[in-house]
């Protein structure tokens, strides 16, 4: 009884892979026009068997071996392919010509153009094109085509609308590809922390990312790095995850991935280890703040408290700055910190005018300040530009002119 049953299921089993095995070459012949007529066929392929046709079509040559015929492409098709070669073809060209202009902006300057950053660039052209334009954007300017041109998405399907992209259809293929790669990352730093776990190696402080100074890129600068529209919800998924990854023990490992997405808060002033207050015998604390600069100007400036106000600047009071400009150049930061007339300053400020040393003197009395106030001051003191250096100088006489801006008189006869 079980062999007859075991039987049966065997020949419906057979007759079913014969059936289908039938509607496929039924199909190919309706696909492919495989009939007598074909080159390559020995036989019509009505007489012949399922394994010899089988056997037919993997023996056929591959110029014989017929293929499906192409779809034709639609207008919105050639269009959008087209659209997108022509963005490719303009950036290649643009790009050529940056690497020649940077060749010969090198010779010019005799630099190495291999080496030649763009720092090095952005200082030639500053200094061969010197403008005083307010507006940066109108000064002449050298750099990279896609640091001008905005970024356009590459072609995302073929000729025939299949996707390049594993996650086409999510519609942001680019956000959710960066959250593949960030679930790729985790995965591979637990996989190293089993391996420590199991080798019983201890975890230090150092093993993890440190985020102060620093926070996410907004959802619009998001959107502009991925090319693609980020909504509020895609947003705080976005940074769920990462701050996931970065909460790892070794989430140190894979820093340069994390701050690619985060932007600093700080400048280097304001991240510059702010020193501590030295006392003097008679208690006094002091702090001392040397090469602060301005133009030509060089000044070491030190701030002692508690004090009575006291200026003292190359061996005078704070007349040795005659106009009132100056002097308040130099109260300033103490005005702004409310420590005027509670500390003392001394200061010694060479080479350069007036203004030069002026300047000196107070950028070195605010990095001075910053051991006297709590944080929150120090990053007022920051946003009010007491933190940064002024790198303004003259401007230089133009040849061909009497000055930097002056022209001859034009006479119309």
């Amino acid at each position: 009884m079980a062999t007859t049953m075991l039987h049966k299921h065997r020949v419906s089993v057979l007759f079913s892979f014969g059936r289908s095995l039938f509607v496929r070459l039924n199909v190919l012949q309706g696909e492919f026009g495989l009939h007598q007529k074909c080159s390559g066929y020995s036989r019509p392929i009505n007489t012949l068997s399922a394994s010899e046709a089988i056997a037919e079509i993997k023996n056929m040559p591959d110029e014989s071996r017929p293929m499906p015929a192409k779809k034709p492409i639609s207008k919105a098709m050639k269009a959008y392919l087209l659209q997108a070669k022509n963005y490719d073809e303009f950036m290649k060209k643009q790009n050529t010509e940056f690497q020649i202009g940077r060749r010969h902006l090198a010779n010019i300057m005799s630099m190495d153009a291999d080496t030649m950053s763009q720092e090095d660039i952005d200082q030639a052209i500053e200094f061969l094109f010197p403008s005083g334009l307010y507006e940066p954007r109108a000064r002449p300017m050298m750099k990279s085509p896609e640091l001008i041109f905005p970024p356009k998405k590459a072609a995302e399907f073929d000729e025939s609308g299949r996707p390049y992209h594993s996650l086409f259809y999510t519609m942001n293929p680019n956000f959710y590809g960066l959250l593949q790669d960030a679930v790729t990352e985790y995965i591979g730093l637990n996989k190293e922390e089993d391996n420590m776990i199991r080798k019983r190696i201890s975890f230090s402080s150092d093993m993890k990312i440190i985020l102060s100074g620093s926070d996410w890129l907004s959802q619009e600068k998001l959107s502009n790095l991925l090319i693609e529209q980020i909504d509020d919800a895609q947003y705080e998924q976005f940074k769920n995850v990462m701050l996931r990854l970065a909460e790892h023990p070794l989430s140190n490992k894979v820093k340069d991935f994390i701050m690619k997405y985060r932007y600093s808060l700080v400048n280097e002033a304001a991240l510059a280890e702010i020193p501590k207050p030295s006392y003097e015998k008679d208690g006094r604390a002091y702090v001392t703040f040397k090469g602060a600069r301005r133009k030509n100007a060089y000044a070491d400036v030190t701030v002692h408290m508690p004090g009575t106000g006291k200026f003292l600047i190359n061996d005078c009071d704070i007349e040795y700055f005659q106009d009132i400009q100056s002097r308040e150049q130099i109260t300033f930061p103490l005005i702004f910190t409310a420590l005027l007339g509670k500390v003392d300053v001394t200061a010694t400020a060479i080479q350069g005018g007036t203004t030069g040393q002026s300047g000196a003197v107070r950028y070195g009395l605010a990095m001075a300040l910053r051991s006297f106030v709590d944080d929150k001051m120090v990053e007022r003191m920051r946003l009010a530009g007491l933190l940064q250096v002024d790198w303004r100088t003259r401007e230089r006489k133009k040849p061909g002119q009497p000055g930097a801006r002056r022209k001859p008189t034009w006479k119309a006869r």
